[in-house]
């Protein structure tokens, strides 16, 4: 990781966005890991863990694994070694409370966050894509209902977090709808990399 770019961000935007490809491929540019927490409880779900097993309670559902099974989880995540120079964290934080555990966790690692990028989209434009990814991808936890219900927590609980982020001057916004190379340099011009 010699030649990782030291920064340490959290993408947001609501489901359907972008986020996973978008952190991915910043990921990539950057040299520092995406950490999803989607990704992880979907793995820990197929691998039929006692997590797995939890997190499924509530994705079927279209709810929101609990806050102490997710704080956990990314405590442990960002305390390893290829995370020291930087991450992306996509998925997280979610609400108000793990803004807080977030601050937490990285100030008992000595760290800071360097900015908050958050992918903007049209609610009909997210509904469109995410009805296509469940087509493709067979993904169970993506029924219309599901999908609606997470859109709607997003924007109850997730979204106000930006301004929070704005008013410590760490939020860049950039718009999530386009050809997924566009929206990277939107990005990349938004984070100055």
């Amino acid at each position: 990781m010699s030649n990782a770019t030291p920064a340490r961000l959290v993408i947001m935007g609501p489901q359907g966005a972008g986020k996973g490809t978008q952190a991915a491929l910043l990921a990539e540019r950057l040299a520092i890991p995406a950490i999803s927490t989607g990704d992880i409880f979907r793995e820990n779900i197929k691998g039929g863990t006692e997590l797995g097993r939890l997190a499924q309670e509530y994705t079927a559902k279209g709810e929101l694994v609990p806050d102490s099974v997710t704080n956990a989880m990314v405590r442990d995540r960002l305390a390893q070694d290829d995370a020291t120079v930087g991450f992306i964290l996509d998925g997280y934080p979610r609400n108000a409370a793990q803004v807080v555990e977030l601050d937490g966790i990285l100030g008992d690692l000595g760290q800071s966050l360097d900015a908050v990028v958050e992918l903007t989209a049209e609610r009909d434009e997210l509904l469109a894509r995410l009805a296509k990814r469940a087509e493709l991808e067979g993904r169970e936890d993506d029924t219309e209902e599901t999908i609606a219900r997470r859109l709607d927590i997003y924007a109850e609980q997730t979204a106000p977090l930006t301004s929070a982020y704005a008013d410590r001057g760490l939020l860049r916004r950039a718009d999530g709808i386009g050809e997924i190379g566009v929206v990277s340099d939107r990005i990349a011009a938004a984070l100055g990399v």
